[in-house]
């Protein structure tokens, strides 16, 4: 008759102490970890270089990238109007004078304007030559111009050869090295004369030139004649009707392109959307920038992994002497986990601590662009936990062959 044995239940004694005992063993594994202070500062530092270069990288790829869609921001208006074939806000096909009679014409438009942008050359006084992004606005509602103007005011716009600079054009458009410009100072434009009247805060140009707002009667004096010279055509919606219900009657009744400018969406039809991806598409900047990041991880990968398993491999007798003395390859797995997951916090919490003192230099000099969206600190986490979670399976695989009776012989 055979014997049916019962095991004990969870609250048992010989399960209560196993259960009490893991807290004691995953204190021993990070002396164990701490104790070995050469391997414990390489696993650090090769996680430290992976969160930083992973991190820094993709805050100045979306720096840049942010800088693809200044001129948006820098003329405020919810709707842009622009030849069927652009994509991208950059690169315009000029309209004809009469497309923004057409687009005043659509009834759920409540107002539109023209708009002049392009790049030109101001000559200072020194004889230097800068370049500029020159952006014309309707003189009557001065539609398009800086939301936040830190000296001058607006209204003197309408005065003649009146320009307003933005805060970069302070120090790029100056006479002397370490000079300022200040309002009713002059440059030359074109062999024009151009009047600071005011200074605004804005965004710096993908082109890294400074911007320049004047009327957009000026700027077709200031700019070589074409045939065309209408760069766009800004808009707003009438009261009861949406941005999206606009550009749908826009592009129905003129037949031109409507772009929302209500920053990076999903929307096909949002202009950053649409200039960002262009440039995603058509340039190398992605591929340069995410090449950095791939040798992030695997430089990480690399140093963290040869570097855990070295460790692993000098502890090897502790953890058979571990295991002779009862202690289970979960137990022997769940101190591994801890030792790699701790070096991984520290790494990623000094990494990114480099990442932010990078920022506010890049910030206060405004080189280079720096921008780091909500998603990436996480993001640069699951990579760094993965790099861990990598090594510490590299160790479990050793220790798991590990056989108690080694620690006797020798």
């Amino acid at each position: 008759m055979g014997i049916m044995v019962i095991p004990p239940p969870f609250n048992h004694p010989a399960k209560l102490h196993l259960v009490s005992r893991i807290p004691s063993m995953l204190r021993l594994a990070l002396k164990m970890l701490f104790g070995d202070t050469g391997k414990y500062l390489m696993l650090v530092a090769g996680l430290v270089f992976a969160t930083f270069l992973m991190a820094q990288q993709a805050a100045v790829f979306c720096g840049l990238m942010s800088w693809t869609t200044a001129t948006l921001k820098n003329v405020p208006a919810p709707i842009w109007v622009v030849e069927k074939k652009v994509e991208q806000v950059n690169e315009t096909n000029p309209l004809l004078d009469t497309d923004v009679a057409r687009v005043r014409s659509v009834p759920s438009v409540a107002w539109a304007s023209p708009i002049y942008s392009g790049i030109q050359r101001v000559k200072l006084s020194n004889g230097s030559f800068k370049m500029i992004q020159l952006i014309g606005i309707d003189a009557t509602t001065l539609a398009g111009a800086p939301s936040n103007l830190l000296a001058g005011r607006l209204a003197d716009l309408r005065l003649p050869h009146a320009v307003v600079i933005d805060d970069l054009g302070v120090k790029r458009l100056a006479n002397v090295k370490g000079g300022e410009v200040k309002v009713n100072d002059v440059f030359e434009l074109n062999d024009q004369e151009a009047r600071v009247v005011g200074i605004a805060d804005a965004m710096m140009s993908f082109t890294g030139g400074p911007y320049v707002w004047t009327t957009y009667e000026r700027a077709l004096q200031y700019t070589p004649p074409q045939r065309k010279m209408l760069s766009a055509v800004i808009a707003a919606p009438e009261p009861g009707f949406t941005d999206e219900q606009v550009v749908a009657d826009i592009e129905r009744i003129t037949g031109l392109k409507a772009f929302l400018n209500h920053g990076f969406n999903d929307s096909d039809k949002d202009f950053n959307t649409s200039t960002i991806w262009w440039y995603v598409r058509n340039t190398g900047i992605p591929i340069s920038f995410g090449i950095t990041v791939v040798v992030g991880f695997v430089v990480g990968m690399a140093i963290s992994c040869q570097t855990f398993y070295s460790f692993v491999l000098d502890h090897m007798k502790h953890l058979g002497a571990l295991k002779a003395m009862g202690a289970s390859n979960f137990t022997l797995c769940a101190m591994l986990v801890t030792q790699a997951f701790t070096v991984g916090f520290i790494g990623y919490g000094i990494g990114l601590f480099f990442t932010s003192m990078f920022a506010r230099v890049a910030l206060a000099k405004e080189q280079p662009p720096f921008y780091m969206p909500e998603i990436v600190p996480p993001a640069v986490l699951g990579v760094i936990l993965l790099i861990c979670t990598i090594s510490a399976f590299i160790g479990i695989w050793r220790v798991a062959r590990l056989e108690p009776a080694m620690v006797f012989r020798g």
